[in-house]
């Protein structure tokens, strides 16, 4: 049996090493690479929020996995609700830059049937990502992910994300609506997620 786990192994490290490649490439990027392509047409505007029509948004992928505090944490369980998705690292510099507005925009918007999410990537350890969201107000869920093993899931040439930080909405039939991939001050958040809240 043994003999068997050590390719699966290597792949596994293989996969991570690409993902950890990819992030560093991206990370903490200027946000104006957007790139379309891929099988669905999304417009990305001069604020460089890129946009789905409703009707050719494709699925949201499956997220499942574990928060930072040890929790299970499953994107599915928020269906119906807006879910703002956004990826960050506690050692990214415009995640700091932002972390509040989206702590403020989260609390104004959660009456209205919208459920932040984080992605913490590329911290090896979760103290000091728990520790960035106690200093920045932080109070909504975000998965443990230290190689981008979730950030893998959004399928490419679809709304996925290509920086750190990036921030994803999924519509209430769990869809992917919407994306950025830069840093987002309160009035950014706002433009991106309120046309998704009211939609019908």
């Amino acid at each position: 049996m043994s003999f068997g786990r050590a390719p699966r192994r290597r792949f596994t490290l293989l996969a991570a090493t690409a993902v950890a490649g990819a992030l560093t490439l991206s990370a903490c990027g200027d946000g104006n690479k957007a790139q379309g392509g891929g099988n669905i047409n999304f417009v990305t505007g001069s604020g460089g929020i890129s946009t789905v029509a409703k009707g050719e948004r494709p699925d949201a992928p499956k997220l499942q996995g574990e928060s930072l505090d040890g929790k299970p944490l499953d994107l599915a369980d928020y269906k119906g609700k807006v879910v703002v998705i956004n990826i960050w690292g506690s050692w990214c510099g415009p995640c700091r830059l932002e972390a509040k507005y989206f702590a403020k925009v989260s609390e104004e918007t959660k009456d209205q049937g919208v459920q932040f999410l984080g992605i913490n990537t590329r911290d090896a350890q979760r103290d000091p990502a728990v520790n960035f969201e106690k200093d920045y107000g932080v109070t909504y869920p975000s998965y443990f992910d230290p190689i981008g093993k979730l950030i893998l899931r959004f399928p490419k040439g679809t709304l996925n994300p290509q920086a750190i930080p990036s921030t994803v909405v999924v519509d209430r039939e769990g869809k992917l609506a919407a994306r950025t991939i830069q840093q987002l001050d309160a009035d950014q958040l706002r433009e991106m997620i309120d046309p998704i809240i009211a939609e019908k």
